[in-house]
């Protein structure tokens, strides 16, 4: 018999797991490239304003927070590979066409192409190594895995394009980031298997319904499920002060090149994430852990937003940023899939997984109105001040909510 079989014919789960760490970490360099890139390319290359930029933003969220729902409930119903793959094609097709226009309209429409990849994406990737992997005690030291590595391949793809940006340039960047996009959903297509999942019986729009439904009833009456989707809206909405992130810095007075050090801030962010979570996945495991963890992610977390509100130079402000989006922000994501991932039945995970997508997209949304206003009012020290209190509110909630 091959090494790589085994007796029942399917593949092993060491096998399922390389494949789906490896893709974590290929997927996280091109969309992080792409990130940078793209950030770079919008302003120097296409000349868009402050609220044009903002607009892209909003579309964004909102293309994620209606195409969610009905893609992670099709993940349920027919497949959880297909879906991923096509997520891909979406997401290359907005990042392709971004590098080759320059008008806003065009933008909006690469943005939302962009929005509808992470759609389609969101929910299916977790239910399909759920269920391929289909050892309970195993997964939630995966799903820490693939943050850990995640986290390494966005160093890597900050690296990778940005010196590929600066030397051929940014739009050609941005247009290779899209194609890369696409060739790695043709490998899922290619080695994604699907061996541990039955699609609904029945007519589609039947079995979706009833999907759907039962996944409302499941995040309704588990009141853990319905404590985190709280807790995620809370968090993602204070996350959104991380757009002032680079303009507190500027003003604390970055050393020398100014797009260089946010780089190289942005490269140690991403090995403290993983740093934290290799912490995460050796520790994951049993009843209690994923709490802790989540409550010391919120302190550092409002550690972090402090220090950056009233640094007093630019290096005590990177520190702040890397304590609160290198640590906290990563560290409270991951924690709160493995925290729902453990309480879903696999005939409604990408459902349910769903809302925690969606929950992520309306803090967004309603942090975004909030936070000019804020910061006209308040200033930037304010404004990162109030969402450090938003960050330590939900631990204190999360502290004291019940098993």
């Amino acid at each position: 018999m091959a090494a790589n079989e085994r007796q029942d014919g399917l593949t092993p789960a060491r096998d399922v797991t390389v494949i789906f760490l490896r893709w974590a970490f290929v997927r996280a360099v091109f969309h992080r490239g792409y990130v940078l890139a793209s950030g770079l390319y919008l302003v120097i290359v296409a000349h868009l304003a402050a609220s044009q930029l903002l607009v892209l933003g909003t579309v964004m969220s909102v293309t994620l927070l209606v195409s969610d729902l009905p893609t992670g409930v099709w993940s349920d119903a027919v497949s959880r590979k297909w879906p991923l793959a096509a997520g891909h094609i979406f997401l290359a097709a907005g990042m392709t066409m971004t590098g080759l226009v320059t008008a806003f309209p065009l933008l909006v429409i690469a943005q939302s192409l962009w929005g509808l990849g992470w759609g389609f994406s969101s929910g299916a990737d977790i239910a399909w190594i759920t269920d391929e992997l289909s050892q309970a005690g195993r997964i939630d030291r995966v799903l820490a895995a693939r943050s850990r590595w995640d986290a390494l391949g966005s160093a890597s793809g900050l690296i990778l394009f940005g010196m590929f940006g600066w030397t051929v340039g940014l739009a050609a960047a941005v247009v290779t980031s899209g194609a890369a996009m696409a060739a790695l959903g043709l490998f899922v297509a290619a080695r994604f298997t699907e061996n541990n999942f039955t699609p609904a019986q029945g007519r589609l729009w039947r079995a979706s319904l009833a999907i759907f439904q039962r996944g409302i009833a499941l995040a309704r009456r588990d009141r853990q499920i319905m404590l985190m989707l709280v807790a995620t809206m809370l968090i993602n909405g204070a996350s959104m002060v991380a757009l002032l992130f680079p303009l507190q810095l500027v003003n604390l007075g970055f050393p020398s090149n100014p797009v260089l050090w946010y780089t190289a801030v942005g490269v140690v962010s991403f090995a403290a994430s993983a740093a934290a979570l290799r912490v995460v996945e050796r520790r994951i495991a049993g009843p209690v852990a994923a709490r802790r963890f989540y409550v010391v992610a919120c302190s550092v977390g409002t550690l972090g937003l402090i220090m950056l509100a009233y640094a007093g130079s630019a290096v005590l402000g990177s520190t702040g940023v890397v304590l609160a989006s290198g640590v906290s922000f990563t560290v409270t994501r991951t924690v709160s899939v493995i925290w729902v991932n453990r309480r879903t039945t696999s005939d409604t995970r990408a459902t349910v997984h769903s809302f925690l997508s969606q929950a992520e997209c309306a803090g967004e949304i309603v942090s975004g109105i909030a936070l000019a206003g804020l910061a006209r009012a308040v200033g930037i020290a304010g404004v990162l001040t109030i969402a450090g209190a938003v960050i330590v509110t939900t631990g204190v909630i999360i502290t004291r909510a019940r098993g």
